[in-house]
């Protein structure tokens, strides 16, 4: 990793959570194997309200192609069983009385491909987003030497600086992709 000035310092939580963002977008995509990352976001009418269903249920994975979803209040297993659906995952939903069993299906060649074309574009968002923070930090190195905070020779090293670092942070990124690329190439 290159040497992080204060600019990039600054900002550094922010570069971070664009690669623990994509991680997460691409967690929920579905592989073909069963992931409580699938589910546990969807949205449950329940109460008179819109909640998560990891606030309203336990999910677990009994087998490697399903999810066990056991909400803690029996009465909501319908709107749950309702939101699966809905959620156009490609679930095979049973209602089991007391819980649910989401069934994942086997991968297609097709499948694949769309998850790849889909993975690819979370890709590009997290690098735009990658390079909106690094144009509001270069802003800021740039607003420094017109200040006189820093001097000319300050500014080239930290815009090099910045520069290294956003590479290695697309680097990653890239490396986070290809390895989701190829968990959905392998199933």
């Amino acid at each position: 990793m290159p040497e992080l000035n204060n600019y990039i310092k600054q900002n550094k939580e922010e570069f971070e959570n664009s690669l623990v963002h994509l991680k997460k977008e691409l967690g929920t995509l579905r592989t073909g194997r069963a992931q409580s990352a699938l589910v546990e976001n969807i949205l449950v009418e329940a109460y008179g309200s819109r909640q998560v269903l990891k606030q309203l249920a336990s999910i677990s994975i009994p087998e490697s192609r399903a999810i066990s979803i056991e909400p803690w209040d029996k009465s909501i297993v319908k709107e749950i069983e309702k939101s699966l659906i809905a959620s156009n995952l490609g679930l095979s939903v049973v209602n089991a009385g007391s819980k649910i069993i989401a069934k994942v299906p086997m991968m297609t060649e097709e499948n694949r491909k769309e998850l790849i074309k889909v993975s690819g574009q979370k890709l590009e968002a997290a690098k735009i987003g990658i390079r909106q923070i690094r144009d509001k930090t270069k802003e800021a190195i740039l607003k420094a030497e017109k200040d006189k905070d820093i001097t000319q020779d300050d500014r080239y090293q930290y815009l090099a600086d910045l520069d290294n670092y956003v590479s290695e942070l697309n680097k990653k990124a890239d490396e986070i992709a290809e390895e989701k690329e190829t968990e959905i190439k392998m199933i």
